[in-house]
């Protein structure tokens, strides 16, 4: 195939950090509120509007409580995990890396007794079926470095006993989260919206907090995990006042981000450009000969990190160490012609690709993309085959 003339606009398709809004410039950052406490009056200010456009734009009920967190989504899903566990049995939910690793912190950190471990191997989730709602479950709702999600939460019961802790970081803003049927919901600003990192959010349900007000785990918690305070929930947390000093610059340019998203027509415009984005992948993968979905079911293909595998015979003909190398090549190929950036898969998952397409990323960009990545694969299959 002849190299493509046109190049992406925006060569960034990281899956995190993702492509910042389109027209972004360090302008928007003109009105941080830099050199003053985020304690003072118009920095608790700041703080509020971020949490109260984040109710907005997410549709997050009027009784779940919002916090900024330090520690990005790591940090929001362990502070979950270490306030709230230990009352009841626990199942949890794994299907790649990072549900893996809230497997390892459940399992092996807390090292409960109770607990189901329910994995699914890379391109396939467990059996929902299986869960038990009457306990708490720990699952993510968009497998990040997997690209499968979970097609709806229609195995999650609405008079369940137990609470429901979700890692959403891929997921919100870009899929509808039932948030009826999730107690705990956790994301970073580095993620769908393209803001920067190191800040998680961290948003709770009344059944969440009546656990955090009700429940004492036996181990001890260091400060910047603690959410209550004489037994009684330390609201501030909830109301701009957080918990570590957070950077005013990264706030500013994540109320940035959330009014572009309100000005798509907030999480269903946000929800539609993700959809067009997945279905000029959708279309493309369809009609090539050599790339494929890692998700075997087509209802959980993720439309944020989308990841592909190589399903060419002379492919799988390879050695796998050569077969590793295919897609490492092909991805490292494109990063040296400047038209996509950091779309290797990730490094515990199968060899592949893994391109973003959350709302912040352009399907024109996309569409230019698909005809590098066939010109990049014949160039790397030639290198193998002469």
């Amino acid at each position: 195939m002849t190299k493509p003339l046109k190049a992406p606009l925006r060569p960034e398709f990281s899956s995190g950090p993702c492509a910042k809004r389109p027209g972004w410039t360090p302008d928007a950052l003109n009105n941080a509120l830099l050199g003053r406490s985020h304690r003072s009056k118009p920095g608790k200010e700041k703080l509020q509007y971020a949490i109260d456009k984040t109710r907005e734009v997410l549709g997050v009920p009027d009784d779940y409580l919002i916090g900024i967190v330090p520690g990005s989504d790591t940090g929001a899903v362990e502070m979950a995990l270490w306030s709230m566990l230990g009352a009841r049995g626990v199942d949890v939910l794994a299907w790649e890396s990072f549900g893996a690793g809230w497997v390892t912190d459940v399992a092996k950190q807390l090292k409960l007794e109770d607990v189901n471990i329910y994995k699914g191997d890379y391109g396939k989730l467990p059996d929902l079926a299986a869960v038990d709602c009457d306990r708490d479950v720990v699952f993510t709702w968009n497998g990040t470095t997997s690209g499968v999600k979970v097609p709806n939460a229609d195995w999650i019961n609405a008079d369940r006993k137990g609470l429901t802790i979700c890692d959403a970081t891929s997921a919100a803003f870009a899929m509808e989260l039932p948030f009826e049927k999730l107690d705990v919901v956790t994301y970073s600003w580095q993620k769908v919206l393209g803001g920067e990192a190191a800040h998680g959010m961290l948003i709770l349900s009344p059944r969440a907090v009546e656990r955090l007000e009700s429940y004492t785990p036996p181990w001890p918690l260091p400060k910047i995990f603690r959410l209550t305070k004489g037994g009684k929930l330390i609201d501030g947390i909830f109301k701009g006042a957080t918990i570590n000093t957070p950077s005013m610059l990264c706030v500013e340019d994540y109320i940035d981000a959330l009014e572009w998203a309100a000005s798509l027509g907030g999480l269903s415009g946000l929800v539609a450009k993700s959809y067009a984005n997945l279905k000029v992948l959708s279309d493309w993968v369809n009609a090539s000969p050599w790339a494929a979905f890692l998700a075997e079911d087509p209802a959980t293909i993720s439309n944020t990190s989308v990841c592909l595998k190589v399903i060419d015979p002379w492919f799988n003909d390879l050695s796998e160490q050569a077969q590793a190398s295919v897609p490492k090549a092909l991805a490292s190929l494109l990063e040296a012609e400047g038209v996509a950036f950091d779309i290797g898969a990730y490094r515990d998952a199968p060899s592949g690709l893994r391109i973003w397409a959350g709302a912040t990323v352009e399907a024109s960009d996309l569409a230019i993309l698909t005809d590098w990545l066939d010109w990049a694969y014949g160039e790397v299959k030639a290198s193998h085959t002469a």
